[in-house]
């Protein structure tokens, strides 16, 4: 089993998110001693965002990376994602990845009938933080964008866990924590995709 873990948080060692996404894959690694887990940081190791000459693949190195980064989501079995809420949505970094994942004729196509994911089979776990609090207002973009793209591709197994109101007071802020921590999912194996 392979575990992709990616963090965008700019916040580095006081990211919400950082430590949840650690969290995670922590008990995934208790659960499964065995899983290989690949980490990717996005703020320290940034992906550009994606240009006509991205699309023409003018820059060699920035096409390898490009299909590095391609790779290592398609072999992954779970992708655990460390998402902070930046103005009601996701850090550009995070978009610059999902645009190197989502690619037609890799992780999803188009028929006469619609749109089909080509990812299905994976598990997505989200740790989200918020300074605020934004659960089911009209003000969350984040958790409904996150869960389109990976419904997109073909996942459909996408759970959130977040930490909401971090920013309203340093007790707001550990109370979060504290319950975001007690709601990771317990870790359970996966039947891959047919």
């Amino acid at each position: 089993m392979k575990l992709l873990h990616i963090d965008s948080s700019a916040l580095g060692a006081n990211s919400v998110t950082r430590e949840l996404s650690a969290a995670i894959a922590g008990r995934w690694r208790e659960s499964f001693p065995d899983i290989q887990i690949e980490y990717r940081d996005l703020d320290a190791n940034p992906l550009p965002h994606l240009t006509g000459g991205s699309l023409a693949q003018a820059d060699a190195t920035e096409a390898a990376d490009a299909a590095r980064t391609l790779e290592q989501f398609l072999a992954a079995d779970v992708i655990v994602i460390g998402a902070p809420m930046y103005n009601f949505s996701i850090p550009s970094t995070l978009k610059a990845w999902i645009d190197r994942i989502a690619i037609a004729g890799k992780t999803f196509r188009y028929t006469e009938t619609g749109p089909v994911g080509l990812a299905g089979g994976k598990k997505v776990i989200v740790a989200s933080g918020r300074g605020g609090i934004h659960s089911g207002a009209p003000s969350d973009f984040q958790e409904p964008y996150l869960s389109q793209v990976f419904g997109f591709l073909g996942i459909d197994d996408v759970e959130f866990v977040r930490a909401e109101g971090v920013a309203y007071s340093p007790q707001h802020r550990s109370e979060a924590l504290a319950a975001a921590h007690r709601a990771i999912p317990a870790p359970v194996g996966l039947r891959k995709a047919a």
